[in-house]
C-alpha cells in the first residue's frame, strides 16, 4: 500500500494532537495533589471522585463520539476537543482559587468531554492508515499521546514548585489570613501559557483531515447486516476480553492517579512527583512499541499475559519506594508492563468490528478508561480506609489474575480470520445492495 505525503502529514498530525491532549490530561493528578497540600485539603476520596468523574466522562462520550467520525470523519470533533480540554481545565484552575470544591470539580470533569471526542477518532485514523501496520501505527498513535502524558506532569510540577515557592515569600510575611493566595494564582498562569501549545496541533489537523464529502467517498455508509460480526468468536469474546480488561484498568490507567499523592504524603516536592507520574505514562508508550513489535513474533495474547503477571509484584511494591532513584526505576517498570499492551487490547478490539472502527475504537478506549475511573474511584476509597500501601498490593494482585487469564484470549490468526470473514460479509452484502438498487431502477 503507497502512503501519500497527504496521509503522512494526517497520521503526524493526530499523533501531534494526542500529544497535547494527554499533556494535559496527565497533569490532573499532580494538580491535585498540589491543591491538596497549597490551596484546600483534599481526601483520597475527594482525589479519586475528580480523577474518576474526568476519567469516565471522558470514557463513556468516546462510543458516541467514535458513531459521529464513522459518518463524518471527525474532523471539528477531534480539533476543537482538543481546545475544549485545555479550556475547562483553566477554567477549573480558577475554581481552585475559590477554595470550593465543586467550584473546581465541575468543571474539571467536563473537561474530559473535549478528550473524549479527540480519541476515538485518533485511533480510528492510526490503525486506518497503513492497514497493513495497524498494531505498528496503533503503537505509535498511544505513544505519541503517553510522550504528553510523561512530559505533561513533570513540566507541571516544576513550574508549580517554582511559583510556590516563589510566592511564600510574600504570604509568609502577609501572615495566616493571606495564606496560599497568591499561590492559587500562580497556579494558573503555567497551565494558560501552556494552553498556546494546542495552536500548531488544532490547525495541523484542521489542514490535513479529509471534510465530511471527502470522508463519504472513501468510506461508503456500511450497508445494514448483523452490524459486522458474522463470527460466533466474536460474539464470545466480547464478554471475555471486557473482563479481562477491566481487570487490567485496575492497574492502568486506575492506579495512575495515585502516584502523585502516594509520594506527596511522603513529603516529596512536586517536581519530584510530577517527574514519577510522567515516568509512569512514559514508559508505558515507549513500551507499547516495543510489546507491538514482540506481539508479530510471539503473539499478542503471549506479550499482554506475561507483561502483565510480571508487572503486578512491582506494583504491589511501588508504595514501599523511599528514595527518588528507587521510586523512579519501579514507577518506569510499572508503567511499561501494565501499560504496553494497550495498543494491541484496542486493535484486538477493532478487529471485531473492522467496519465500524470510530464506534468499536471509542467503545474500547471508553470502555478501558472507563473502568479505569471506576478503580481510580476504588483506590481512592480503599486508601482512605486500609492506607494506599494495601490497596495498591490488591492491585497488584488484580494486575497478576489480569495477566492469566490473558493467557485464553484468542491468537491473531483467529481474529484476523475473523475479521477476514466480517470484511468479507460486508462486502457481500454491499453487492447486493448495489444490485438491487440497480434492478429497482432497471424497473422503473
Amino acid at each position: 500500500m503507497h502512503i501519500t505525503l497527504s496521509e503522512k502529514w494526517l497520521f503526524r498530525s493526530i499523533c501531534l494532537g494526542h500529544f497535547i491532549v494527554d499533556f494535559f490530561n496527565a497533569m490532573g493528578p499532580v494538580i491535585l495533589a498540589f491543591i491538596s497540600g497549597h490551596i484546600m485539603g483534599l481526601t483520597n476520596t475527594q482525589i479519586g471522585i475528580a480523577v474518576s468523574g474526568y476519567q469516565m466522562a471522558g470514557a463513556f462520550s468516546q462510543p458516541f463520539f467514535g458513531l459521529a467520525a464513522d459518518k463524518t470523519g471527525g474532523r471539528y470533533l477531534s480539533t476543537f476537543g482538543v481546545l475544549w480540554t485545555i479550556a475547562f481545565l483553566i477554567v477549573s484552575m480558577i475554581g481552585a482559587t475559590t477554595g470550593i470544591y465543586a467550584l473546581m470539580l465541575v468543571p474539571f470533569v467536563i473537561a474530559a468531554l473535549g478528550s473524549g471526542a479527540f480519541h476515538p477518532i485518533g485511533a480510528m485514523y492510526a490503525s486506518d492508515h497503513d492497514k497493513a501496520r495497524a498494531s505498528h501505527n496503533t503503537s505509535l498513535f498511544f505513544l505519541s499521546g503517553q510522550l504528553g502524558g510523561g512530559v505533561g506532569p513533570t513540566v507541571i510540577g516544576v513550574l508549580l514548585d517554582a511559583f510556590a515557592t516563589r510566592n511564600t515569600i510574600f504570604t509568609d510575611s502577609l501572615g495566616p489570613r493571606f495564606s496560599n493566595l497568591l499561590v492559587e494564582h500562580g497556579t494558573l498562569t503555567p497551565i494558560a501559557v501552556l494552553g498556546l501549545m494546542a495552536v500548531p496541533a488544532v490547525l495541523l489537523m484542521l489542514f490535513t483531515m479529509p471534510n465530511r464529502m471527502k470522508w463519504i467517498e472513501t468510506h461508503p455508509p456500511r450497508v445494514k447486516g448483523n452490524g459486522g460480526m458474522t463470527s460466533p468468536l466474536a460474539t464470545g469474546l466480547i464478554v471475555y476480553l471486557a473482563v479481562n480488561i477491566a481487570l487490567r484498568a485496575l492497574s492502568n490507567p486506575g492506579s495512575a492517579a495515585f502516584v502523585p499523592r502516594i509520594f506527596a504524603l511522603k513529603g516529596w516536592p512536586a517536581s519530584e512527583y510530577g517527574i514519577l507520574t510522567g515516568a509512569f505514562w512514559l514508559s508505558g508508550g515507549i513500551a507499547g512499541v516495543i510489546f507491538a513489535r514482540w506481539a508479530t513474533r510471539f503473539g499478542s495474547r503471549t506479550v499482554i499475559a506475561v507483561t502483565l503477571i510480571l508487572g503486578g509484584p512491582l506494583m504491589l511494591l511501588l508504595p514501599s519506594a523511599d528514595t527518588v532513584g528507587v521510586a523512579l526505576l519501579m514507577t518506569l517498570l510499572v508503567g511499561a508492563l501494565t501499560g504496553g499492551s494497550h495498543s494491541l487490547l484496542v486493535v484486538m478490539a477493532q478487529q471485531l468490528l473492522p467496519a465500524r472502527k470510530g464506534f468499536i475504537s471509542g467503545l474500547s478506549l471508553g470502555y478501558m478508561f472507563g473502568m479505569g475511573a471506576l478503580g481510580t474511584l476504588l483506590i481512592g476509597a480503599l486508601g482512605d480506609r486500609i492506607g494506599l500501601e494495601a490497596a495498591y498490593q490488591f492491585v497488584g494482585i488484580v494486575t497478576v489474575v489480569s495477566g492469566v487469564m490473558a493467557l485464553r484470549l484468542p491468537s491473531d490468526e483467529a481474529l484476523a480470520s475473523s475479521a477476514a470473514a466480517n470484511a468479507a460479509h460486508q462486502a457481500a452484502l454491499n453487492e447486493l445492495s448495489v444490485i438491487s438498487a440497480e434492478a429497482d431502477a432497471a424497473r422503473a
